[in-house]
């Protein structure tokens, strides 16, 4: 039994680790669009602008930005990027885990995580400032939702 708790509890601190690490990346991410925000000139014209089809815009504008839309957008089009796979391991981890809240946490986070990317690209494609409003509101509850799993008991029981 001891092992069993021990696996348990490793699994949980490997949990909060990367709930940390999804907060850090999160805040880097808020000061990168800060900056691209403010001092980043985004072409109207570029693969992807004002694309017929969302879902292939949306790649085409991010694959742009990642090889020239400048070190700023690269790093936060990049970072946009670590941040889903991020998403996706923490709830493989928290599935791993054993607790339901967790994993419904983790869950919730990575479609915010996931819909502020694709607003981020949406506002790159097509500008529209909606766009980057619902892209930082999700930022705001997926980083809650983060902090929130920092703040649960780490340790698996039974039935959690």
């Amino acid at each position: 039994m001891g092992r069993v708790e021990d696996a348990a509890a490793r699994r949980g601190r490997g949990l909060r680790r990367g709930a940390f690490l999804a907060v850090m990346l999160l805040l880097a991410q808020y000061l990168l669009g800060m900056v691209v925000n403010l001092f980043v000139h985004v072409p109207k014209v570029h693969p992807g602008a004002n694309a017929a089809e969302y879902f292939g815009g949306v790649t085409a504008g991010v694959a742009w930005a990642l090889a020239h839309g400048g070190v700023w957008l690269a790093l936060h089009a990049g970072l946009g990027v670590v941040l889903v796979l991020t998403a996706i391991g923490l709830v493989v981890q928290a599935a791993r885990a054993g607790r339901r809240s967790h994993l419904a946490l983790t869950i919730v986070a990575g479609v915010l995580v996931l819909g502020a990317g694709f607003n981020g690209g949406s506002f790159l494609n097509y500008g529209e400032d909606v766009s980057s409003l619902i892209m930082a509101t999700l930022w705001a509850l997926a980083t809650a939702c983060y902090v929130t799993l920092l703040r649960l008991p780490a340790v698996a029981r039974s039935g959690g």
